[in-house]
């Protein structure tokens, strides 16, 4: 029997990724949708023919899913996480978690108290190319630089909530830089020092104080180190993350990772080419069957409170003009 899941918040997200990967998902079925747009709600009703509602409370009283998937802006989602907790329903949340490691700390509580599972999705951890990397890092001997990129070009990079520190938590750090901050993580944990530098001025007079550009520099403690650039301003469209190491270098790029050797020279390299869009649905798959017992939750509470720390750091740097030990934000 599939799990009876609904859609909160019928954004951009929701209707790119996980309204498409709930119908295509084997293990979960869309049962109602909710926006506070009485428009946008009516819209997509008529095509997916499932109950709407303009009130969060009002779907999970009325419909009692299995879980719901939250795709809310950021000074949102923490209301609906309590709710959604209260009542004991599941959740999968887009990021970020929260938008202060307070905030973080909170709603891993709340979970927990609730006896709810939460997975925060990030669609790169369900492609094969970036679930690589780790196994080809030990092929590069000892990594000592890191080199990490993702831009792209708007036209209104402070336009609505994400122009508003107050409501976004802050601009492209904590947004789209999230996923990046994930994949390094991931794969090389928490740094122990932090120092970043960012501006809200790619648009002048535009009247947004959340930063639309970032340069961050970290380091480890075991003599590594690199920066990360974010911009939703420069272009082109750019997502790279470069790892140079002792007997050669990693480039992991969208769609394809090469290993390369110490003259760099291609030694391997995979691709995705002609890949469907398929990561949306292995999340919600992947999410049922953490609810049914079959995988762990890697992606949950306790694991984004290292996020959190991280993308404070940075905010904290900027501010103290130094750089800052995320690991004592947790």
């Amino acid at each position: 029997m599939k799990r009876r899941a609904a859609v909160i918040g019928l954004g951009h997200q929701a209707v790119e990724d996980h309204l498409p990967g709930l119908l295509g998902s084997a293990r979960a079925e869309l049962v109602a949708i909710c926006d506070n747009n009485p428009d946008t709600l009516r819209e997509r009703q008529g095509t997916l023919h499932v109950p709407g509602f303009t009130r969060s409370g009002d779907l999970l009283d009325a419909v009692e899913p299995d879980f719901v998937i939250i795709a809310v802006p950021h000074y949102a989602g923490r209301s609906v996480v309590e709710q959604c907790a209260k009542r004991g329903v599941h959740m999968m949340k887009e990021k970020p978690f929260a938008i202060s490691p307070a905030e973080a700390r909170e709603l891993a509580h709340v979970c927990r108290a609730g006896q709810v599972e939460l997975m925060v999705t990030l669609q790169r951890r369900f492609n094969p190319i970036y679930a690589s990397v780790l196994g080809l890092l030990d092929q590069i001997g000892t990594p000592f630089l890191i080199d990490g990129q993702y831009t792209f070009h708007t036209n209104t990079p402070g336009a609505g909530w994400r122009g508003d520190v107050k409501q976004a938590g802050g601009g492209c750090i904590i947004d789209m830089g999230y996923h990046l901050i994930d994949l390094l993580l991931w794969y090389f944990g928490l740094p122990s020092r932090i120092l970043a530098e960012f501006s809200a001025t790619a648009v002048p007079d535009a009247g947004y104080n959340a930063e639309d550009t970032a340069v961050i520099q970290l380091g480890y403690g075991t003599n590594m180190y690199g920066s990360v650039l974010l911009s939703r301003w420069a272009a082109p469209k750019t997502e790279k993350l470069h790892v140079v190491g002792t007997r050669g270098s990693l480039l992991l790029a969208e769609g394809q990772v090469q290993r390369l050797d110490l003259a760099g020279a291609v030694v391997e390299q995979l691709t995705r080419p002609h890949a469907p869009a398929s990561a949306a649905t292995a999340q919600i798959d992947h999410f049922c069957r953490v609810l049914d017992g079959e995988r762990p939750n890697t992606s949950g509470p306790e694991q984004h409170l290292a996020h959190a720390a991280f993308i404070a750091s940075c905010y904290e740097s900027k501010t103290a003009g130094r750089y800052i030990d995320p690991k004592e934000l947790l």
